[in-house]
């Protein structure tokens, strides 16, 4: 028997907690759930949320390689993608592929959401 899955939550690396909250909260809409520090002045680990879909920020070294990709399946992604204000160096494009369409975007730290809506053909 396998466990029922309640949700996953991808841990991405993270260096500025300003940068972070500018770029998930102000520009993409997630909440920030939460976030722990051992002490005052320790590396941060946030906990965020886009819809169903959880993300977990980490400044600790070794928690998560910089770099790293999550694929978030979403329904409406090109309604959203017209509602985008603009963002310093990121022009996200919608691509249509085989499967779906997708938007992929690059966080401040070099992490990458691939946000992909499936087509019937998929």
């Amino acid at each position: 028997m396998t466990p029922e899955i309640i949700r996953s939550a991808p841990v991405f690396r993270s260096f500025d907690e300003a940068k972070a909250r500018a770029f998930y909260l102000e520009w993409l809409g997630f909440t920030w759930e939460g976030e722990h520090r051992f002490h005052p002045g320790a590396p941060l680990y946030a906990f965020l949320r886009l819809g169903a879909f959880h993300l977990h920020l980490s400044e600790h070294h070794g928690d998560a390689t910089p770099g790293s990709t999550a694929i978030v399946y979403v329904a409406g992604l090109a309604e959203w993608h017209q509602r985008l204000p603009p963002y310093p160096n990121m022009r996200p494009r919608l691509e249509t592929l085989p499967w779906g369409i997708e938007m992929v975007i690059t966080d401040p730290f070099g992490n990458r959401l691939r946000f992909l809506e499936q087509t019937d053909a998929a």
